[in-house]
């Protein structure tokens, strides 16, 4: 069985100083993508949810490589991964029936072709700006860490943020990783003081706009 979600008290209705991180919903990490994550597509509802809730900041990462990525198993001896989410193509989009708001802020990651990122806190906005500085520039200091895929990108997201001082929480039914069983991540998560909630009940329990 996974770790279980806590129970949230009503402290923990989003506001001002919160912010949802959405990490690489993109095509290519959906089914039919170049690296699909099974069941990925189930998550987007609950997102599109989540995205209307008051939360201070919206945000999302998404994996912008050029085509001679290092992570690229077809160019470099050492790549972990098939071509995907190259920059300006339709795999590195997000899904059509992903609804953000437009005040959502996009930042960009692996966009160097040496260099890769699975954190959302290497990511920039187009402006040069890390997610770390985004963040203190909207005065956050609690995350909530959403997206694809578990065992990788979100919970290294997840990681840098508690890290970096955040109150972090993984939304569990936001969140979709490879693995069949996701013990094994929530579990590692937990370890550090990463809180587990699911954003479902999130969404069910707070007020919308």
């Amino acid at each position: 069985m996974p770790p279980q979600s806590a129970p949230f008290p009503p402290a923990f209705i989003p506001g001002k100083t919160d912010a949802l991180i959405v990490v690489d919903v993109q095509n290519d990490f959906l089914p039919g993508g170049a690296l699909p994550v099974p069941k990925g597509h189930t998550i987007v509802p609950v997102i599109n949810r989540l995205a209307h809730l008051p939360f201070g900041l919206i945000v999302t990462s998404q994996d912008w490589h050029p085509s001679n990525h290092i992570s690229f198993k077809t160019n470099h001896q050492n790549g972990l991964w098939p071509p995907h989410c190259v920059a300006d193509t339709c795999g590195a989009d997000f899904p059509k029936n992903l609804h953000l708001p437009e005040h959502a802020l996009h930042l960009f990651k692996g966009t160097q072709s040496d260099q890769d990122s699975y954190s959302a806190f290497g990511a920039q906005t187009k402006a040069g700006l890390l997610l770390d500085a985004v963040l203190k520039q909207h005065g956050i200091t609690r995350v909530f860490v959403c997206g694809l895929a578990l065992e990788y990108c979100v919970q290294a997201t997840a990681m840098d943020a508690q890290k970096a001082g955040y109150t972090t929480v993984l939304l569990t039914d936001a969140t979709q990783g490879l693995e069949a069983d996701p013990s094994p991540a929530l579990t590692a998560c937990q370890a550090k003081g990463i809180l587990l909630y699911s954003g479902l009940q999130l969404h069910t329990s707070c007020p919308t706009r």
